[in-house]
Formats: C-alpha cells, structure tokens, sequence
C-alpha cells in the first residue's frame, strides 16, 4: 500500500496555495492550487532541458548560463553536470520559499545544486532580468534555460507575453552571445512559438525525452 503524501511547508500565493509534499525518502511533490507542477519520480524532461542547454558548453573554460525557474533543481543539477568548473550559472526564482525548500528536504534530490559554489540565486521575475540584462551590450550569456511552470502554448500572447511572445524573444537573443542558445520547457508543442523563434533569429527545432508514458517537449534554439 502506498503511503500517505505529508505537507512539508505550504504558502499562500496569487495562484493558490504553494506547498512541498514528501512520500517516503525521495519522493516529493510541488503543487500550486492542489495540481501537481513538479514530481521527483518523473523529471526526464527537466533533466533533458538542462542538458541540451549546456552540452555545447562542455568544453568552454568559463561559459555564463541563465536559468529561469528552480523548481526542484532538478534542471540546475543537470546544467552544473555538463558545464565545467569555471562556469557561472545564475538562477532567477521568483518564489523564495522555493529556494528554501531546494536548501533543505530537496537538497539530497540534486546533491544540493543551489549551494554549489558556481551558482548565484537571484530572487525575481527572469522576464524582467532578462529585459536588464539585454539592454548591456558588455554582459552577453551563452545559454539561457526557461524551466518554469507555465510554458508556451496556443493561448501565448503573440506579441506580448513576457516569456514567449516576440519581444520577449527579441530580448533573449540580444542577451545571447554569438551561437548561443536557448532551451525552454514545454508541456505541449505550440507551432505558433516556434515559428516565434525562427522569426526571431534563432533556428530551432523540439526535442522530448526518452521512456513511455507522456513525454513534455523541449524547445531548442540558436541564435544565428
């Protein structure tokens, strides 16, 4: 019989209550308004992102990566394993509590990623930090990595929408340097972000991670 989900922490936010569920040693749930965005048993796709983001990176002595969203560090572990010891990884998350969890039970999930000494957590909106960061023609990024909750979909505002729309992409590829890419978590393909992307001066294409079961799609594009 399965054990029962225990609530580790649990906090209040606009889109309902935040909270960190444990069954058994390694087994946790991060759910927002009782639904599930986060399962430690099935990352496939988180891990999937943080690789393709950082396996061209491999061999770069000192590369500067940016991640939107921490979530389980499940992403963050996965950027740190292919980047080299030189690498800076900045972290955008815009819930602290977040950050806490991932210091705390989450730790032994990621061989605690976030207290890894190339990595800087940054609490905030990575739309906005990205929209700073882009307008410093001296600090470029060589990856930048969206893992957040909500990806893009048909809904997305075309023009707008502050992760996914076209001047969101415009900002992402003006902080990018030369060749540089960005990957960005998916719950379903969306075309219209796509052909977003290559409007926008990226080449892109979609990957999904391996396994049966449903499978969440990775958006990979580089800048040309």
């Amino acid at each position: 019989m399965a054990q029962p989900w225990k609530t580790l922490d649990r906090v209040a936010t606009l889109d309902g209550d935040l909270e960190l569920r444990q069954r058994g040693a390694r087994d946790f749930l991060i759910t927002l308004g009782g639904l599930v965005l986060m399962n430690s048993r099935n990352n496939r796709s988180e891990v999937l992102l943080g690789q393709l983001g950082c396996q061209f990176l491999q061999d770069h002595p000192a590369p500067r990566v940016l991640v939107g969203g921490l979530g389980m560090a499940c992403t963050l572990r996965a950027v740190l394993d292919s980047l080299s010891a030189g690498a800076k990884v900045r972290v955008a998350e815009l819930n602290p509590v977040v950050v806490k969890w991932c210091r705390g039970p989450l730790a032994s999930l990621t061989g605690a990623a976030v207290s890894d000494p190339r990595v800087q957590i940054e609490l905030g909106d990575v739309a906005a930090l990205v929209a700073t960061l882009a307008k410093d023609a001296a600090e470029r990024y060589d990856a930048v990595i969206y893992d957040l909750y909500k990806g893009p979909h048909p809904k997305s505002d075309r023009l707008h929408d502050p992760f996914y729309g076209t001047r969101a992409i415009s900002k992402v590829h003006r902080l990018l340097a030369p060749g540089g890419l960005l990957t960005v978590w998916g719950e379903n393909y969306d075309q219209d972000f796509e052909n977003r992307l290559n409007a926008g001066g990226f080449k892109a294409h979609t990957e999904r991670s391996a396994g049966g079961g449903y499978r969440h799609v990775i958006f990979v594009a580089r800048k040309i």
